[in-house]
């Protein structure tokens, strides 16, 4: 690198360019001189006062020196090549930091155990006679020592992609061994497979022989069939004509005992109408009345007429009512389905609900001799099930109805004087068969005898 015409830190003095006989750089200064060099011209920039700073390094000045030379090191390189001035400030702190290194540089020895990048900074900064030439040496001795680290590492990755070829030397022949083995069980299988071949191949063969086989004695057994079956078809239509016969003449002599029936029946018919004749003719005779009643049996029948029997003494809620009512002679207990599940177990699905109302109410049945009818509302019942039990009976209410209605309709039905128990806790029904006499069970006393 040569250098030209500078300009002097304080801008203010012109100085002349490099003379004939001036040192010059065959090469750029190495990388790690480079950065050495910049490293100081950043420390140097720190201390300098405004105005001998250079106008191209006035930006950077006030950073830290660290930030300096990251940002404006190109700029200080050129700065230290092109401005004797500033290099020269930069050269007298080097003197300050390295006295020795720059008395002997001066005088024309280099100490030996010098770092060379340091000699190559201050010989650059410094410029005693035969700088140039130090810097090449340095440049020199770095380029031996990358070539030598160079050296060093392909040294250490031959050795080392000599260690992983014999690793996986190793490996493969480990890996070898353990395919011949795996090859010698395989090849021990595939007889032992062949041997099963052949064996499941002369089973396979013997089971074709004994199905051909089969399939003759099935064909000929089949033939024998079907000449028994057309010998037993021809007795059956031989055996069907004999019938026919003998239900022919079994319908004559019907006929013929139905025409001796029907004259003595005839002669009968005649008697009896004779006398029947004569009877009316003798009542008409006599003027006698058509029946016979005695005053008690025309008071106790105007009586019955007028009420039923009485179900009542007990209070609604009283726990043991249930159990009066079914000991009543004749009681007839109708229950109000869904009124009671929903009372005592409404959250179970309807079916579920209906199903285990009438297990219960068949038990009760069973027990207590009672006639029990049960009535569900039949609208969200496509088909209606059959009753499930003789002991119970079970009815839904039609389409437009009920089952309400179909209650009261079965209470009114009832003959004056039967007992009647209705269990339900809707208010509308209690009021409804109260008036024709039956007697009200709330559902919550129906389900405590149940349980």
């Amino acid at each position: 690198m040569s250098a030209g015409p500078v300009t002097g830190g304080s801008g203010e003095e012109d100085h002349p360019g490099p003379e004939d006989g001036e040192e010059h750089l065959v090469r750029p200064l190495p990388e790690p001189v480079r950065a050495r060099v910049v490293e100081y011209g950043s420390d140097v920039l720190g201390g300098m006062r405004p105005s001998d700073l250079p106008p191209v390094l006035r930006r950077v000045a006030r950073f830290e020196p660290r930030r300096r030379a990251r940002l404006a090191g190109p700029q200080i390189a050129a700065q230290l090549e092109t401005d004797p001035g500033f290099r020269g400030l930069v050269a007298a702190r080097v003197e300050q930091v390295w006295p020795e290194l720059a008395e002997g540089m001066r005088s024309g020895v280099v100490p030996p155990a010098a770092d060379p990048v340091t000699v190559a900074a201050c010989a650059y900064l410094l410029r005693p006679r035969g700088w140039a030439e130090v810097i090449e040496n340095v440049h020199l001795e770095l380029d031996r020592r990358y070539s030598a680290k160079e050296v060093d590492e392909a040294a250490e990755a031959l050795e080392s992609v000599r260690r992983e070829l014999e690793e996986a030397r190793r490996g493969h022949q480990t890996d070898l061994e353990r395919q011949r083995t795996t090859i010698v069980e395989q090849r021990t299988e595939i007889a032992e497979l062949r041997r099963k071949v052949h064996h499941e191949r002369q089973r396979a063969k013997n089971a074709t022989a004994e199905a051909e086989q089969a399939l003759v004695e099935f064909r000929e057994r089949r033939g024998e069939t079907e000449g028994r079956i057309n010998g037993l078809e021809v007795e059956n239509r031989r055996l069907r004509s004999r019938l026919a016969d003998a239900e022919a003449q079994v319908e004559n002599s019907r006929r013929a005992v139905r025409a001796g029936r029907n004259a003595d029946e005839a002669r009968l018919r005649v008697l009896l109408d004779v006398l029947v004749d004569a009877s009316h003719g003798l009542r008409r005779e006599l003027a006698l009345p058509t029946g016979l009643d005695s005053p008690a049996d025309l008071v106790a029948e105007a009586h019955e007429e007028q009420r039923r029997v009485s179900l009542g003494g007990l209070p609604d809620d009283d726990p043991g009512l249930l159990d009066r009512l079914l000991t009543v002679p004749r009681v007839h207990l109708l229950v109000d389905g869904y009124n009671v599940t929903k009372t005592g177990y409404g959250n179970l699905p309807l079916a579920d609900q209906r199903n285990r109302l009438l297990t219960s109410l068949e038990g009760l049945a069973s027990r207590t001799k009672a006639e029990i009818t049960c009535v569900f509302d039949g609208a969200d019942v496509d088909t209606p099930p059959l009753t499930p039990s003789r002991r119970v009976r079970l009815l839904f209410s039609a389409p437009g109805e009920t089952a309400d209605e179909v209650i009261v309709r079965l209470v009114r039905a009832e003959p004056p004087g039967r007992p009647i128990a209705v269990v339900t806790s809707d208010k509308e029904i209690v009021q409804a068969v109260r008036e024709v006499g039956a007697r009200a069970v709330p559902s919550l006393i129906f389900l405590r005898r149940l349980d």
